[in-house]
């Protein structure tokens, strides 16, 4: 028999009730705010208010192509997002197989919960941390380099450090955290895989090799197309604080640069542009991605 929407909607009121609060949140939070990519199309004056503002069409992105600095940021960005996506992708993974082939299992809890720990510490901490053992005089790192005998390292003083820097910190942060979803992945894998790898002379390598690996490849793929979206949303607050006018030439990214346009400078339409340009970009890349993803084999997110 035939339900009405009505009836539906009836039936199934105690799942919806159960959804209505994150939708809300999507709702409030992120689909409403995304009314305001509306002044990178107007010369938006803060005092006329979004609608009286003169419309003013694709200027401010011509703006920014024509910028001069446009390439070093953009450059910045993609350069370090590469590194972070290409470095940090592999490490929760290596280190999840890692956790795996561990035997003693308070060990391994031990392992897993230090390996969490930094995911929970906020951006302002790391940063501080980073700042102090780098030190160029109290630092830890440099005291080891002089007690070799080497002369000491401003590490952020200098701009070919600084990617380094950012990409170690954020593996180091994020690649215990990471982890959480592969050992799921690795929990649902049959036994009975192993035992027959084993039957057939497999060792502890070539299992990992030839059952464990298969196993990781969905939760692999769609983890590296969410990252691929994020090559270009680099964490501003990380660079900010990290960042500073010695090491500005590989420090300055898009999010630091939009910071200083909009919010310094006042020039909001300007930053708007070019956000919403660069959540367009990495749209498409995650968009190419996944129809990659969906040619070559069976995982896509959509």
């Amino acid at each position: 028999m035939n339900q009405t929407i009505f009836q539906r909607l009836m039936r199934d009121r105690v799942y919806f009730l159960l959804l209505a609060p994150a939708l809300l949140y999507y709702i409030l939070f992120r689909y409403v705010p995304m009314f305001g990519i509306i002044i990178s199309f107007k010369d938006y004056n803060l005092f006329k208010g979004v609608w009286a503002s003169e419309w003013v069409g694709l200027k401010y992105y011509r703006m920014f192509i024509s910028n001069p600095d446009a390439l070093i940021i953009i450059k910045n960005t993609v350069v370090l997002g590469g590194y972070r996506l290409l470095f940090g992708f592999p490490a929760p993974i290596i280190l999840a197989l890692l956790f795996n082939e561990m035997r003693f299992k308070r060990f391994k809890k031990f392992v897993q919960s230090v390996s969490y720990m930094p995911y929970f510490l906020s951006t302002v901490v790391v940063s501080s941390i980073l700042i102090m053992i780098l030190s160029p005089s109290t630092g830890v790192v440099n005291n080891i380099i002089q007690s070799w005998g080497l002369e000491p390292i401003s590490f952020l003083q200098k701009p070919e450090w600084f990617r380094a820097i950012y990409v170690t910190s954020d593996i180091w942060q994020s690649a215990g955290f990471g982890t959480i979803i592969y050992l799921a992945a690795l929990a649902s894998v049959d036994p009975h895989l192993y035992e027959a790898a084993e039957i057939d002379g497999a060792g502890r390598w070539k299992q990992t090799l030839h059952v464990t690996v298969p196993s990781l490849i969905p939760a692999m793929v769609i983890i590296f197309i969410l990252q691929l979206g994020q090559v270009l949303d680099l964490a501003f607050d990380k660079a900010f604080l990290l960042g500073n006018a010695a090491n500005l030439e590989t420090a300055d990214i898009i999010p630091t640069y939009v910071y200083r346009i909009g919010i310094l400078q006042g020039s909001f339409s300007y930053a708007a542009a070019i956000d919403l340009a660069m959540g367009i970009v990495g749209f498409i890349f995650v968009y190419s991605a996944n129809r990659i993803a969906r040619k070559v084999g069976d995982t896509s997110l959509w």
